[in-house]
């Protein structure tokens, strides 16, 4: 018996709808990669269910999608006979995004038709992309293995809802009916079609079938016309890409299929396609994308590469391919040697499946060193020279991780990094750059850690360094402080925090200024005692600085301590940082500091000093409001 109930959209999939109903993507004509992808991964997906129940299979062995059009009734029906969907999945799968962040998702959409389309894909909504071209769209499938009368079919016009209900279906999987409006009736042509599908699925390793069209002639005085018959034809190539010699493929195709595994609208940046021999055998097929996926900083999210067994598709997203640091590189590996039935758990202990994550990542980081050169080869093309600033734009923060995870790999890690420094605005900065032109008898690669650029160029820590001309790096990625704690040395050179411990500038710093600074100490220390006692509750130490020029005063940390900013960082996350107290270093020639001694108002002006040092730091004073008031006093 028929049941049909009508069931409302979640609210994010109404909104989406909407704007792929206004031409979300500039192409339309993705709308039928991205269908005839939806096809093959379900085709995928019954192959590995039926690797423990051959019975899925039922009496239609070889999976294959097709593509057929009616002219007269205005339809283009994409079908596959892979898993299928029973009806809850049905109401679950088409009629919500089944991803977490969707409200980020729909936060992301810019109104830019370009940047948007690149996100849909990367959702996981592709099949409403149907909605391009169709002001109806019906689905009819059933689950391998259920009966004939438990298949269900699925029908909407994209509005607020959609109806289902059950029927019965001889049999398995799904077909996709697109309902096309009159702008769209273009598709209903075999040219247009297989121009289509070579074009963006022909690297799809099931066989595309498409009916063979002939030309029939007119009665007399009548035109002739291209009539479909009953035998098919497959319109690809239907040898996964992977497997063909790379002289045969063309860098048109790989992007495509970058595209279609990604469901990316740009092309990637690179990529490497070979094919590994010796203890371990198997086919990579790894490609760096262009921007970065809106949960790249999701370190729960798994890599995207898929995992086949002999061209028999296993699993997506296995994160044991690559080390988290790479959690960006899209792509597949194709193993020879693993079984067939691997889960998650035996590759996270298979010594197969960590000799393909160290070639993996050998092979990324090659490739990401080419690109780093040819950054700063005078001969590259325009374009090459700016590949590797714009991946390291979208993804350096997140390389940086691997300098904690991967020991093995470090000091290649360590060359790749980029920064800005006070010597460039632009984060283009290698290590190796900064000891090329370190001045003469410096003795240490000095760095400042800061929120944002602007706070890191404006910290009073950097004014000796200044009027030295030391060019110290600006450190402003969250991971940053986190991941140098890992990296001591580059080449021989410590990496030195300007705000932690004396500053000792070694060669640089002439005998005169030294023996000035020693005196003022001396002479400044009944007033530093002072200040020692009224700041007692908040600073470790207050000493005569030899770091400031300007100011009258920063903040710094015991070597070894943990800086400002982290302990910042993690009560912001919620987690507790420890309870230490900074050091006040003042700056006896500043006339703020000089005004202390014999000041009425010594105690609020050691306050303000203090408070202002947090500010200046990027901080916040503990009690705003008190700050304020001891100011207000002042300029009273």
């Amino acid at each position: 018996m028929s049941q049909k109930q009508t069931l409302s959209f979640q609210a994010e999939v109404a909104q989406l709808l909407h704007l792929v109903t206004h031409s979300l993507y500039s192409n339309k004509e993705i709308f039928l990669r991205e269908l005839i992808s939806n096809a093959s991964d379900a085709c995928d997906k019954l192959r590995f269910e039926a690797l423990h129940d051959a019975a899925l299979y039922e009496d239609a062995p070889n999976l294959e999608v097709r593509v057929d059009f009616d002219r007269d009734a205005r339809t283009l029906t994409i079908a596959d006979n892979g898993i299928g969907l029973s009806q809850q999945e049905a109401i679950d799968n088409l009629g919500t995004i089944a991803k977490s962040g969707t409200r980020e998702f729909m936060g992301r959409l810019s109104g830019d038709q370009k940047s948007d389309a690149q996100l849909i894909g990367q959702f996981g909504v592709g099949f409403y992309s149907g909605f391009i071209v169709a002001d109806r769209i019906t689905v009819e499938s059933r689950r391998a293995g259920q009966k004939p009368e438990e298949g269900v079919r699925w029908t909407s016009a994209g509005a607020g809802d959609f109806e289902v209900e059950t029927i019965t279906r001889p049999q398995r999987g799904t077909a996709v009916t697109l309902h096309l409006r009159e702008d769209a009736l273009d598709y209903l042509s075999t040219w247009k079609l297989k121009s289509i599908v070579g074009r963006y699925s022909d690297h799809i390793s099931l066989p595309i079938l498409m009916r063979k069209e002939e030309w029939k002639e007119g009665e007399e005085g009548q035109p002739g016309d291209h009539v479909l018959t009953d035998e098919w034809e497959t319109v690809n190539q239907a040898t996964a890409l992977w497997t063909r010699a790379k002289k045969d493929i063309t860098p048109e195709q790989y992007q495509e299929f970058y595209k279609s595994i990604s469901h990316d609208h740009e092309a990637p940046l690179a990529w490497t396609h070979n094919r590994v021999e010796g203890g371990t055998e198997y086919t990579q097929l790894l490609f760096i994308p262009a921007h970065a996926p809106v949960d790249l900083w999701n370190r729960d999210k798994s890599a995207g590469v898929k995992l086949y067994v002999k061209r028999v598709f296993i699993m997506d997203e296995a994160e044991a391919l690559l080390p988290s640091y790479l959690r960006f590189v899209k792509g597949v590996i194709d193993s020879a040697d693993l079984p067939l039935n691997v889960s998650r758990e035996l590759l996270q202990e298979s010594r197969d499946v960590k000799a393909i994550r160290e070639g993996n990542t050998r092979r990324v980081l090659s490739m990401l060193e080419d690109m780093a050169k040819a950054g700063m080869d005078e001969a590259a093309s325009e374009e090459d020279k700016a590949k590797y600033a714009k991946f390291y734009a979208e993804f350096g923060a997140v390389l940086k991780e691997g300098l904690g995870e991967d020991f093995g790999n470090r000091e290649r890690l360590a060359r790749l990094l980029r920064f800005a420094s006070t010597g460039s605005d632009v984060a283009g900065v290698s290590l190796a750059d900064y000891k090329a032109r370190m001045k003469e008898g410096q003795e240490a690669i000095y760095y400042v850690t800061a929120e944002t650029q602007a706070a890191a160029a404006n910290s009073p820590q950097l004014e000796i360094f200044r009027k030295k001309g030391i060019e110290v790096l600006f450190m402003t990625d969250r991971v940053d402080e986190w991941a140098l704690s890992f990296l001591n040395e580059f080449d021989g050179l410590p990496l030195q925090s300007v705000a932690k411990g004396q500053v000792d500038l070694g060669q640089l710093q002439d005998e005169a200024e030294k023996k000035a600074a020693e005196e003022a100490a001396e002479s400044f220390k009944p007033v530093l005692a002072k200040l020692k006692e009224a700041l007692k509750d908040k600073a470790q130490d207050v000493r005569v600085t030899t770091r400031l020029v300007d100011s009258p005063a920063c903040l710094v940390v015991t070597e070894g301590g943990m800086s400002l900013q982290l302990a910042r960082l993690l009560k912001q996350a919620g987690q507790q940082a420890p309870n230490q107290k900074p050091v006040l270093e003042v700056n006896a020639s500043h006339p703020l500091v000089q005004k202390l001694e014999g000041s009425p108002n010594f105690h609020d002006l050691a306050h303000i000093l203090f408070d202002q040092a947090v500010l200046a730091e990027g901080g916040m004073p503990e009690d705003p409001a008190a700050y304020v008031k001891r100011v207000n006093a002042l300029l009273a």
